[in-house]
């Protein structure tokens, strides 16, 4: 075989794509899942879809040439505007209204506070504000954007890794800014995109989430997002789709090893209960650390690789949430809860009314250590984690106390990279991300960031790669 892709998630979906839109064939990928996608899988009930994990896509930045590509394809990306900038599906843009924030007991627009903010709370945004503007518009000393999406074309000048060396909470205090509401506004946002807290979050990561947006896209669009009931579920189908000849669902690959210039790759096969070997020229390991140590252990040092855990339910309700204040929004955040709230999975569909919906309500368990939140998943029935989930929608909409009809839990103990302090410049991230043929790695672990561009990026990559160490000729997208 010429290239094996071991993982369906969505590198090895990317990877997959890479190389069938390029022309090669000769290629397989293994999912030990009877579906692929990873962590942007979704369900579905009698109401909608609903994500199960990743739920959204940001309008892709400028450096994120292949991306677009792939958008182009698959009908989301329409056009372009005279200047060359992309042009969105509006019906595939979140509609409005995108977020709304339950505090002092109403509904407002928007993620931060609007109201009950001291001078001193408005002037240390403000500053923030600014410094994140600042870095945004940064360049290196090698000509690369300070922080960028993804995170491979952001500069190496030490003026901006050396965020690396600390944490995100500690560069705050560096700077003074102790605002509680600003603090809080912060530690969402660390939950949101890393699962992690502040004080475990490296300042590197910290103002990356705020200075690498830079969404291209013509319309004023730039800083919308992409989105669908079943999240990014979506855009793992279209890739699958493309390439599902070559998958091969229900494979546990449990060992890899070198064999000369070619690669072994052992699995097991659920259908049939029997292992099979196949001898492959490249092999792209599109699955997480964790897991491609564990198949290689004499050459897979474990580094710093760390997971945060998280809760998702879906909770089927038979009317939309209601609420003081601004009317319901796609995503809906309680300042006085420890979940992220809530994503309602009908907001696209303009049909959709005052009937029943899906609230996707999502929860890192990130006070907790994540070996000692594992342990809280694993020991926690159903019924107390449907209580938690319960308690909490009903705080923030008690409208709903009669219309809640079924809560669905999944749970994910590995859900994400954690970009802790010295991660960018660990020796195992850095060794797995210039891998050499016939082994290499794609997965967002690679960047230290679990976003989908980075995913994708990390996919893209590696096909690349295994196309011209097999001699298969194409035009690079990257």
């Amino acid at each position: 075989m010429g290239v094996l892709i071991a993982g369906g998630g969505v590198a090895g979906l990317a990877a997959g794509w890479r190389l069938a839109e390029a022309g090669m064939t000769d290629f397989a990928l293994l999912e030990l899942e009877d579906s692929t996608g990873g962590n942007a899988r979704s369900g579905h009930n009698a109401i909608s879809a609903y994500p199960l994990g990743a739920h959204y896509l940001p309008v892709p930045n400028r450096e994120a040439k292949a991306l677009r590509h792939m958008l182009r394809q698959f009908g989301i990306m329409t056009g372009e505007a005279p200047d060359g900038a992309p042009i969105y599906d509006p019906y595939q843009l979140c509609a409005d209204l995108e977020e709304r924030l339950l505090w002092h007991g109403g509904w407002q627009e928007g993620l931060f506070p609007q109201t009950g903010l001291s001078a001193a709370d408005r002037a240390q945004r403000s500053a923030f504000d600014r410094a994140m503007d600042e870095f945004r518009s940064a360049a290196g000393a090698d000509g690369r954007p300070a922080f960028a999406i993804p995170m491979a074309f952001s500069s190496t000048d030490p003026r901006f890794t050396a965020l690396d060396t600390i944490s995100f909470a500690h560069w705050l205090d560096q700077k003074g800014w102790s605002s509680t509401p600003l603090r809080a506004y912060l530690r969402y946002c660390c939950r949101d995109d890393y699962g992690t807290e502040p004080e475990q979050v490296s300042a590197w990561a910290g103002v990356h989430y705020f200075a690498a947006r830079r969404g291209w896209a013509a319309n004023g669009d730039g800083d919308r997002e992409l989105t669908w009931p079943e999240g990014n579920a979506r855009l793992a189908g279209l890739m699958a789709g493309r390439i599902r000849s070559a998958i091969r669902t229900g494979h546990s690959v449990f060992r890899v090893e070198r064999d000369g210039d070619a690669v072994l790759v052992d699995s097991f096969d659920h259908a049939r209960q029997r292992s099979t070997r196949i001898r492959a020229r490249c092999a792209i390991l599109a699955m997480p650390h964790f897991v491609s140590a564990r198949l290689m252990p004499s050459q897979t040092p474990a580094g710093s690789f760390s997971y945060a855990p998280w809760i998702v339910a879906n909770v089927s309700v038979s009317r939309q949430p209601r609420g003081k204040g601004v009317p319901l929004a796609w995503d809906n955040v309680s300042a006085g809860s420890d979940s992220l709230g809530y994503v309602v999975a009908t907001h696209q569909s303009s049909g959709a009314g005052d009937g029943p919906t899906v609230l996707t309500w999502y929860m890192p368990l990130s006070r907790q250590s994540p070996q000692e939140a594992r342990r809280i998943m694993l020991s926690r029935p159903l019924q107390a984690w449907q209580a938690v989930v319960r308690d909490d929608v009903l705080t923030m909409n008690p409208d709903l106390a009669d219309a809640i009809e079924r809560i669905d839990i999944w749970q994910w103990g590995h859900a994400m990279i954690r970009p802790v302090p010295g991660f960018l410049s660990d020796p195992v991230r850095r060794t797995a991300a210039s891998s050499p043929p016939p082994i290499l790695y794609a997965h967002s672990d690679l960047s230290g960031l679990s976003l989908f561009e980075e995913a994708h990026h990390r996919g893209i990559v590696a096909a690349e790669a295994a196309m011209a160490h097999v001699a298969h000729p194409f035009e690079s997208l990257i």
